[in-house]
């Protein structure tokens, strides 16, 4: 029987602790880091793994695909076994920096939401009706006091300032094809909330929601667990850019910095047909990301002080709300 933990190795200096699972007969799991907290230092990592993978491949790796703090490597074992595939990537490892030295491809995205929308609220709405009426998360007809409340914050307001005042770093995109998972890069906007029990039987595409410390943003309509309190544009399929005229399955790329602006319902609405008519212009700026960019935002005494103290009343309030 194939051990469901292949390798444990001890790090390179600098470098997060790796351990390599098995992941069927043709692939295999690498994880970095520890599972809590998250740690952007992993995925930061991660990310780098990936692309320098992507840019000088191993042959016989058919595919890689990054999770928050792993990547699962398919290979074809006619051509490379499995102790191979894990020599390659230590090899791809001790190549790589520290995650407080990497640089990697970065877009900038700036995206229009629209808080507590007449869609998402519909949503609670038929969840309280068909599914779980006595949800705490859905009793007031909408998730966002809930997340207010999880989170030890004064009103809705102090919530909003939270997701606009940060970039959010797609962490990685996945659960369905073009779904982003985003984390934000200033610790003093770290929200967080348990996902509904059971869960719902309908999001509509384009809400914006919040499960554990992810925020995510629906591609599609679909079924859905995150608290949700925002809608904002098309991000998939028809996101077509007005200057090439080419459709991007998915708009937002693994390691993208999103920023959030306010707009109306009303406003939304109308940017939205602008997106299905193929004449929204998409503000995406190319670039490049310097990891030292966070660390050295996280370590500042004034930002890491005050994140503290807002984690301590997130885990006060915590004990005061009720768990779907």
């Amino acid at each position: 029987m194939t051990p469901a933990i292949i390798a444990t190795p001890e790090p390179e200096a600098g470098h997060p602790p790796v351990t390599y699972r098995t992941a069927g007969d043709r692939a295999l799991m690498v994880e970095y880091g520890q599972p809590f907290p998250v740690d952007l230092a992993a995925n930061f990592f991660a990310h780098a793994a990936a692309r320098h993978l992507a840019a000088e491949p191993v042959r016989g790796v058919l595919e890689i695909a990054s999770g928050l703090r792993s990547l699962t490597v398919y290979y074809e074992p006619n051509t490379i076994d499995q102790k191979s595939v894990v020599a390659a990537l230590e090899e791809v490892h001790r190549a790589l920096p520290e995650p407080r030295s990497i640089v990697l491809p970065s877009r900038r995205l700036k995206l229009p939401i629209a808080f507590d929308d007449s869609a998402s609220r519909e949503a609670v709405h038929r969840y309280r009706i068909s599914t779980r009426p006595d949800a705490p998360n859905v009793l007031d007809g909408t998730n966002v006091d809930y997340i207010v409340r999880y989170n030890g914050l004064p009103d809705r307001e102090a919530f909003y300032a939270r997701v606009l005042d940060s970039q959010w770093w797609n962490a990685f995109t996945g659960f369905y094809p073009g779904l982003p998972s985003l984390l934000p890069l200033d610790p003093r906007s770290e929200i967080i909330a348990p996902k509904y029990n059971p869960a719902r039987g309908w999001t509509p595409e384009g809400a914006v929601g919040l499960g554990g410390p992810c925020i995510v943003m629906h591609t599609i309509e679909s079924p859905g667990s995150y608290q949700l309190f925002g809608r904002t544009v098309p991000i998939s399929q028809l996101t077509r850019n007005p200057r090439t005229h080419r459709v991007d399955p998915a708009l937002i790329h693994p390691g993208d910095r999103i920023s959030f602006f306010r707009v109306t319902e009303a406003e939304l609405i109308d940017l939205r047909r602008q997106a299905f008519a193929g004449s929204y212009d998409y503000d995406v700026e190319p670039g490049r990301f310097a990891t030292e960019e966070y660390f050295s935002t996280a370590s500042a005494p004034e930002v890491s002080a005050e994140a503290d103290r807002r984690r301590a009343a997130r885990h006060a309030a915590q004990g005061l709300v009720k768990i779907p």
